[in-house]
C-alpha cells in the first residue's frame, strides 16, 4: 500500500527535486505540490493525502497556519514540517499548530524517506537539534508534578525513550539497541500507554518533568 503525500514547498526546485525522488521508489505516491499555504489550505482537504510535507516560509500565509487551518477541520492528514528553522518559536509553534513531525532541509534523502515511513506508522519524527531543544526545553521547566497512575518504564523502555529524545528514527534506535524495528515500536507503544501520551514530545514532556 502506498502512503500518500502532498508538498508545500515555494521554492521550485526544492518541491520539484523531492517530488521526483519521492517517486522513485514505490512506497510513495504524491497527489499534489503547491506553492502557497492559501493553494494548500484549499486542495489538501479535498485530497486527503497520508501525509502533508509543509514548508514554514511560505509567501504569504505561513506554513504553520495553513496547517492550523486544516487541523480544525478533523481530517486524518499527518504533518510533517520541512523547513531551514529550528529556533525554539518555530518549533513548538509548529507542534502546538498540529504538525506530529519536524525536519530540517539538510536531512538526507534516505532520513526523510524513513521519517515519512515513521510518521505514517505513528511516530513522530524529528531533525536531533530539534528533539534536543524539545528536551532541554522541558528540563527547564520548572513544573514537576507526575501522576500517581503513572507506571515506571523498564530498563529497555528508558533507553529506548532516551534515543527517542535524541531525534533517532525507529530504524536507528533498533540498530542501537540490537533489536528489531518492530521491538523498537512495540517498546514505543507501550511508554506511551505507561506515560499516558500520545508522541514522541508528549512522551519526552512527562518523563523529563519527572526527573
Amino acid at each position: 500500500m502506498q502512503i500518500t503525500l502532498a508538498i508545500v514547498e515555494d521554492l521550485d526546485e526544492v518541491r520539484e527535486g523531492l517530488k521526483n525522488f519521492l517517486a522513485l521508489g514505490h512506497d510513495f505516491k504524491v497527489l499534489g505540490t503547491y506553492k502557497s499555504g492559501e493553494e494548500a489550505a484549499e486542495a489538501i482537504p479535498l485530497l486527503q493525502p497520508d501525509i502533508v510535507i509543509m514548508d514554514i516560509n511560505l509567501p504569504g500565509m505561513s506554513g504553520i497556519e495553513c496547517v492550523r487551518i486544516i487541523r480544525k477541520l478533523n481530517i486524518p492528514t499527518q504533518f510533517m514540517m520541512f523547513t531551514v528553522y529550528e529556533n525554539d518559536e518555530k518549533v513548538f509553534e509548529a507542534l502546538k499548530a498540529g504538525a506530529s513531525g519536524y525536519l530540517l532541509k539538510n536531512t538526507s534523502l534516505i532520513q526523510i524517506i524513513e521519517a515519512l515511513k515513521e510518521l505514517y506508522q505513528g511516530g513522530s519524527p524529528m531533525s536531533a537539534n530539534i528533539a534536543r531543544k524539545l528536551v532541554r526545553n522541558f528540563q527547564e521547566q520548572t513544573k514537576h508534578e507526575t501522576p500517581a497512575d503513572i507506571t515506571p518504564l523498564s530498563n529497555r523502555e528508558n533507553e529506548t525513550l532516551h534515543l527517542l529524545s535524541q531525534g533517532l528514527l525507529y530504524k536507528e534506535i533498533a540498530d542501537k539497541l540490537g533489536i528489531s524495528t518492530s521491538t523498537v515500536r512495540q517498546h514505543i507503544h507501550r511508554i506511551y500507554e505507561k506515560l499516558h501520551v500520545q508522541n514522541r514530545t508528549e512522551a519526552i514532556n512527562k518523563a523529563y518533568n519527572k526527573m
